[in-house]
């Protein structure tokens, strides 16, 4: 456990719905008197973590991605890259961060994507927040790529699923959530275009992180995730169940541990 004088930083990794573990291991988090003062995230960690930072509640933050929808019939483009337009998204957000600026949260955030023309993930921490983060999560070939004065970015977990760099050198003591679980699937998992195209983003998500999970001083992988579609709506209340319990249960043995 963290001593008290202790600068914790919050990395929280990409996921889509399974990402709502997140919220399960913040309040977890939250219940053992253990608050971040940074916190790093990319696609729908770099979301919670926004939310985190603006001071919202784990019912706050369960209530945003349940109220936000993922699919619908108007956001459907057909002069951009991506089957649903990214910027329709833009509302949602105004609602739960109206002044649109990483200077207005209450904590520092880094928000990580990937610089599509250029080739690399790119940390964003200053000025404008919204098209950052519509970019972390705009997980391709679904969601169009967002421009950032003149560039184009997407998921920052096409190169960065668990961006701990931000934290390195600030934080004395670095927790990570890490929510895109992998497990063997059958072939009638992966038998249409979206499916394999779902599984094939899992596969590089998970590669770009497994060499850094070791780093954090304390890391949460809840178990069960495989089972939750990363873009099944249906999925929020058991991965925040999942993310909850299993944060718990970790949290009160490093508690035992430290105390035997």
């Amino acid at each position: 456990m963290p001593e008290e004088n202790k600068k914790i930083g919050l990395v929280l990794s990409g996921g889509g719905v399974k990402g709502m573990a997140h919220i399960g291991v913040i309040k977890a988090l939250n219940e053992h008197d253990i608050y971040p003062h940074y916190i790093s995230g990319v696609s729908a960690g770099a979301l919670v973590g926004a939310l985190l930072a603006n001071n919202y509640k784990p019912d706050d933050m369960l209530a945003f991605f349940k109220e936000t929808p993922l699919f619908k019939y108007n956001f459907v483009t057909i002069n951009k890259p991506g089957l649903f337009d990214t910027e329709k998204y833009m509302l949602a957000l105004e609602k739960f961060f109206p002044e649109n600026r990483f200077e207005a949260l209450h904590l520092p955030l880094y928000v990580t994507a990937t610089n599509l023309q250029k080739g690399k993930p790119v940390y964003f921490q200053t000025g404008e927040l919204l098209h950052p983060l519509l970019a972390s999560a705009a997980l391709p070939p679904v969601f169009s790529p967002v421009e950032i004065k003149g560039e184009l970015y997407s998921d920052g977990g096409v190169m960065n699923n668990f961006p701990l760099e931000p934290l390195q050198g600030q934080a004395d003591y670095i927790i990570g959530s890490y929510t895109s679980s992998m497990q063997e699937v059958s072939k009638k998992e992966i038998g249409n275009s979206l499916q394999i195209s779902q599984r094939a983003n899992l596969l590089m998500l998970h590669a770009s992180a497994l060499n850094k999970l070791h780093i954090p001083d304390l890391l949460f992988r809840p178990e069960g995730l495989g089972l939750i579609g990363v873009l099944d709506k249906r999925g929020i209340d058991k991965a925040f169940e999942l993310g909850y319990e299993h944060a718990s249960k970790v949290l009160d043995q490093v508690v035992f541990a430290s105390q035997a």
